[in-house]
């Protein structure tokens, strides 16, 4: 079984000392983090490693999992090599669903292999990710070496891996980071604008969930175009406009999201093909032609 470094101790870290432990993917060994406490809450949420203060004092490892924050991976990769911390064919591999395995230039030249792995997962709960991890979708990017070290570890966990491209990567994650997090972004929007309606925050999550709920499982069985329902479907622009007048007279950029959504409604709209083109066309008309206060 191959030896695990762990660098970096926040939730995602956790949860991968505790599957890997678990699984018997990597005898997960040293763990550091520049917040000790969270390399100490590390190995006992793994019941696995040994945390350690500085990256000095980290025992050579096979296999180093650099799980920091994006805007630390160059550097902690560079640390890695300076400390003298590597090894010649080690595999260092990081978690960024944005950056690719080539950003670690430094273990590169050095001579180390390079990889990555994104999991398609919300890490709030270390616990619970842990737990319902298996089935989860993973990304993965780096050379032949790092990418089968990877395959192997995962495939323990119960993951369904994929492999992308690094120039890709940041589209990628762009795309996860809108159907993610940018969800969460969209409800807040909605519970805002029953707010402004006198609807009080507790009803307004009662209210709200059967229809998202039911909207998601429409889109994931019949795809979004076909489970596209509302104004902008009807061609409704009287509709359309009368809400975003009210949207302006309470908030500029909520009525900034309604109209760019709309437009984006708009192309689902016309791809279902069942109102007249003339309706669409004023649809259209009306997200242009509302006009924000400064």
């Amino acid at each position: 079984m191959r030896t695990l470094n762990i660098v970096g101790c926040g939730r995602a870290g956790r949860t991968f000392a505790r599957l890997f432990h678990q699984t018997h993917a990597f005898l997960v060994q040293d763990l550091h983090d520049l917040n000790f406490a969270a390399a100490r809450a590390c190995a006992q949420f793994a019941e696995a490693g040994e945390p350690v203060r500085r990256l000095a004092q980290m025992r050579p490892a096979q296999v180093w999992l650099v799980a920091t924050p994006d805007r630390a991976i160059v550097e902690t990769a560079a640390r890695l090599v300076a400390e003298e911390r590597l090894a010649k064919g080690n595999v260092v591999v990081h978690m960024s669903g944005a950056a690719s395995s080539l950003d670690m230039a430094a273990p590169i030249r050095f001579g180390a292999h390079a990889g990555s792995f994104h999991p398609l997962k919300t890490f709030a709960d270390p616990g619970y990710a842990a737990g319902s991890f298996p089935g989860t979708y993973v990304a993965l990017e780096g050379d032949k070496k790092a990418l089968k070290v990877l395959r192997v570890a995962l495939r323990k966990t119960g993951a369904r891996v994929f492999e992308i491209e690094p120039r890709n990567k940041t589209l990628y994650h762009a795309g996860s980071v809108v159907v993610c997090n940018y969800l969460c972004a969209l409800l807040e929007a909605g519970l805002r604008c029953y707010e402004s309606a006198g609807i009080g925050l507790e009803s307004a999550y009662k209210l709200m969930e059967p229809l998202v709920r039911e909207t998601v499982d429409n889109v994931f069985r019949v795809g979004t175009v076909r489970a596209l329902t509302g104004p902008i479907a009807r061609g409704d622009d009287a509709v359309v406009t009368r809400e975003l007048n009210a949207l302006r007279e309470r908030d500029r950029h909520l009525t900034t999201l309604y109209r760019e959504l709309g437009r984006i409604a708009l192309d689902l709209a016309r791809s279902q093909g069942s109102t007249e083109p003339r309706n669409l066309a004023r649809v259209a008309r009306a997200l242009r032609e509302v006009r924000l206060r400064p």
